[in-house]
């Protein structure tokens, strides 16, 4: 199993990234995938998730409106369209397995493998 983040890098204020997520070992079809931040001296945060059955995309509401969650089955990866970026969203950025119900979908306990982080830096 592997899960393997990539995109991220530094942005302008405003601009936009887009971060992968490519799985390996396991298929999308029987995991959801959820994306994590954690930025320095703040504690995880969870920022969006993709169910493994219905599709079902979820966000935080730091993120919703200028974050966008999809997956491609085909090529096993999820994608984050971060748009609109913030000076506060700099965090290094996870992705991780999981099939939380909904109602734990933000719980990081919730997800058994995780990716190793991408870094996203948003200049003001």
């Amino acid at each position: 199993v592997q899960l393997q983040a990539s995109g991220g890098g530094l942005a302008q204020a405003g601009g936009s990234l887009r971060l992968s997520c490519a799985a390996s070992g396991f298929r999308l079809f029987d995991y959801g995938i959820g994306w994590f931040r954690q930025a320095p001296g703040k504690e995880r945060e969870a920022v969006s998730y993709i169910r493994h059955s219905t599709g079902q995309i979820y966000y935080a509401n730091s993120v919703k409106g200028r974050f966008t969650t999809s997956r491609d089955n085909a090529k096993n990866t999820v994608y984050l369209q971060m748009n609109t970026l913030k000076p506060e969203d700099t965090a290094v950025y996870y992705c991780a397995r999981g099939r939380p119900v909904s109602s734990a979908w933000s719980t990081s306990s919730m997800y058994d493998f995780w990716g190793q982080g991408t870094q996203v830096t948003v200049s003001s």
